[in-house]
């Protein structure tokens, strides 16, 4: 089903289904993926960001996007589609990118590589150093580094 011109959501290309990194250990948890095959630099996904109110506290909630460039960050939004469902991954390894247009409220995500059907979505989240509810996913999305490191 081909989308409408001037949708500003469209999500029509990706699905949502139990994430390939849940496990006993890590818990159950969904991510996205991709109905069809892409290539490098296509459009992946498009949505919008509804902000949420002044004195919301994204570090502990994390199911929300920081959504401006200030730091320490406080504004905080809700990503439309299945956006939210995007799991995390190292620096330059992320099959994904998102695109943010803050000033428009809205998002693209574009893929970074070639990428498979059916292959899991995923970007790096730009707060994943920083946010205190991320910290235990820090711990464990970079725990190969902290061994390379030890080793040295």
């Amino acid at each position: 089903m081909a989308s409408h011109p001037e949708t500003k959501i469209d999500c029509s290309k990706v699905y949502v289904k139990q994430s390939t990194f849940s496990n006993e250990k890590t818990g159950m948890f969904d991510g996205a993926f991709a109905v069809v095959a892409f290539k490098e630099g296509d459009l992946i996904e498009k949505g919008v960001m509804r902000r949420l109110p002044d004195g919301f506290d994204g570090n502990t909630c994390p199911y929300i996007f920081t959504w401006s460039t200030e730091r320490p960050n406080k504004t905080w939004g809700m990503g439309s589609g299945c956006a939210p469902f995007y799991n995390t991954c190292k620096e330059g390894t992320a099959n994904t990118r998102m695109v943010r247009f803050f000033d428009e409220d809205r998002f693209e995500i574009y893929a970074t590589r070639d990428i498979e059907a059916n292959e899991e979505l995923l970007h790096t989240y730009i707060s994943l150093k920083w946010r205190t509810c991320f910290s235990e996913l820090n711990e464990i999305v970079h725990a190969d580094d902290s061994e390379h490191k030890s080793s040295d």
